[in-house]
C-alpha cells in the first residue's frame, strides 16, 4: 500500500508538472522543430544571417539614405495648374497615392457587396452542405490566387491602368471578405434563428431580418479593415500595371533609384496611419458599449493603459 501510495503521489505531481508547464514544452518543441527546418531549409549557411545586419546597413546608408523628396515636387509634364502650397498634389507621389486609395475604396464596396449574399449562402447554419459548400468553394477559389495574379490577368484582359487593378482586388476581397462574413454569419446566436423560423419567416427574412443585424456591427469592422488591407496590397499591384503609386514604386526600381523609392515608402508608411486613425474613428461609432470613448491619437503608437487616464478607464 506505500508504494502504491507514493506512486499514486509521483504520478500526481507529474501530472501537476505537466499541466502547469505544458504550454513552454510544447513552445520549445515547436521553435525546436523550426530551427532543424530552416537549418535543413538554408543548408546550414547560417554565416548568411550573421552577415545580413551588415549588408543591411551598407544598403541604407549608401543607397536609401537619405530620401530622394522630389517625388513630392510637380511633375514636369502635363503642367500642373494649381500653385502655392497646392502644388504638390501634381506629384508623382500624391498622384500615386489617390489613385490606390481609389482603386481600394472601389474594391472594398464592390467585394462587400459581391460577397455578402456568398457568405449568406456559404453559412452552414443557413443553409445544407450541398449549398454552404460549393459556396465556399467558389469563395476559397477567389483568395487562392494573390491579387498581384488577378491583376496580371485582368491587365491582359482589360490593359493597362486603375480598372485591372479595381477588378483583381474586387475578385481577392469577395473571397477574403466573404470567409470572415460568413464565420461571423455563422457565430449568430441560435435562439434568435430559431425564433424567427418559429415565426414563419423564409430566407430572405432571417438572411436580411435577423442575421444582418445581428453582425452588422462585425461586417462594418471587416470592411474597414479590408479597405486598409486594399490599400496596403494595391501598393503591390502598380508594379505589373494596374494601377496605383506601386507604378511609379517599380519605374524607379528598374532604374535602382532607391532613395526615391524609400521616400515612397515613406509617404504610404504615413498614409497607412491616417487611414489606420480613420478607422479606429470609425470602428468606435459601431461600439456597442453604452459609453463609447473616442480612440485618441496616440493609442496609434502607445497601449491604451499609457494613454488613457487612470479614472477614464
Amino acid at each position: 500500500m506505500d508504494k502504491n501510495s507514493e506512486l499514486e503521489k509521483e504520478g500526481d505531481a507529474f501530472s501537476s508538472l505537466w499541466f502547469k508547464f505544458r504550454w513552454l514544452f510544447v513552445l520549445f518543441l515547436l521553435v525546436s522543430l523550426a530551427i532543424w527546418v530552416m537549418n535543413s531549409a538554408i543548408e546550414g549557411q547560417w554565416d548568411k544571417l550573421f552577415e545580413s545586419p551588415r549588408n543591411v546597413r551598407t544598403f541604407f546608408m549608401e543607397s536609401l539614405w537619405p530620401p530622394d523628396w522630389s517625388v513630392l515636387e510637380p511633375r514636369a509634364y502635363p503642367v500642373c495648374e494649381r500653385t502655392g502650397w497646392l502644388d504638390f498634389t501634381c506629384s508623382t507621389a500624391w498622384i500615386g497615392v489617390m489613385e490606390t486609395i481609389k482603386i481600394a475604396f472601389s474594391a472594398t464596396v464592390f467585394g462587400m457587396l459581391i460577397s455578402y449574399p456568398i457568405a449568406l449562402l456559404a453559412a452552414d447554419n443557413l443553409n445544407s452542405n450541398w449549398i454552404s459548400y460549393p459556396a465556399r468553394f467558389f469563395l476559397a477559389a477567389c483568395r487562392s490566387l494573390p491579387s498581384i495574379l488577378w491583376a496580371v490577368l485582368f491587365v491582359i484582359m482589360v490593359g493597362l491602368g486603375p480598372m485591372a487593378g479595381i477588378m483583381a482586388m474586387t475578385i481577392y476581397t469577395v473571397g477574403y471578405l466573404g470567409k470572415l462574413q460568413y464565420e461571423t454569419i455563422e457565430g449568430v446566436a441560435k435562439p434568435q434563428l430559431d425564433a424567427s423560423k418559429a415565426m414563419g419567416h423564409g430566407w430572405l427574412e432571417r438572411s436580411f431580418g435577423v442575421v444582418l443585424p445581428e453582425a452588422a456591427n462585425g461586417l462594418i469592422s471587416q470592411a474597414i479593415f479590408m479597405f486598409e488591407y486594399n490599400f496596403r496590397h494595391g501598393t503591390v499591384i502598380g508594379i505589373v500595371g494596374a494601377g496605383g503609386i506601386g507604378y511609379y514604386i517599380n519605374l524607379y526600381l528598374e532604374f535602382l533609384q532607391y532613395d526615391k523609392v524609400f521616400a515612397y515608402v515613406i509617404v504610404i508608411f504615413v498614409v497607412v496611419l491616417i487611414l489606420d486613425t480613420i478607422s479606429k474613428l470609425t470602428r468606435s461609432l459601431f461600439n456597442d458599449e453604452k459609453y463609447n470613448k473616442r480612440h485618441s491619437w496616440w493609442s496609434i503608437f502607445l497601449p491604451a493603459a499609457m494613454v488613457n487616464h487612470p479614472e477614464e478607464k
